[in-house]
């Protein structure tokens, strides 16, 4: 099967977008060595949501102020680049992928596996997000408290 080669082709097994987003973590965990502070997360995650296009900026904005209002338990910080919202051992529980990063055709709201979203043998954890409706608000709201239960 031949495969067509894309702006986000794999040549040497990883995109241009993919190394960027390396490169941000390695950022990232030289930062939080420095730092623990939870203002200086979040300042660097507003600082990523305005570097977005205007669509995934308004999803990104929105999604902080549902996660201020409803996981106050969560540390907000960037990861690989992009907004995340941490637990207090500093893992990962939730993040938002602009669809601008990878040249995506939706952005992404997704979970860790130290959400606790377990639901039978098989749950979801990523959703693509083209807008945030009320309903969609409702339903991100709803499984973040969830994944913050203990």
């Amino acid at each position: 099967m031949t495969q067509s080669k894309s702006k986000t082709a794999k040549s040497d097994g990883f995109t241009d977008a993919e190394k960027a987003a390396m490169q941000e973590r390695a950022k990232e965990l030289k930062s939080e060595k420095r730092s623990k502070k939870k203002a200086d997360g979040e300042s660097d995650l507003l600082a990523k949501v305005a570097e977005m296009p205007e669509t995934d900026r308004a999803i990104a904005t929105r999604l902080h102020e549902i996660m201020k209002a409803n996981a106050p338990g969560l540390t907000p910080k960037t990861w690989y680049g992009m907004p995340a919202y941490a637990n207090e051992d500093g893992k990962v529980v939730c993040f938002f992928q602009s669809a601008a990063k990878f040249n995506a055709r939706y952005a992404t709201f997704g979970f860790q596996d130290t959400a606790n979203l377990d639901d039978g043998s098989m749950w979801a954890t990523s959703f693509a997000v083209k807008e945030l409706t009320d309903s969609v608000e409702a339903t991100i709201i709803a499984l973040v408290q969830q994944a913050v239960k203990l």
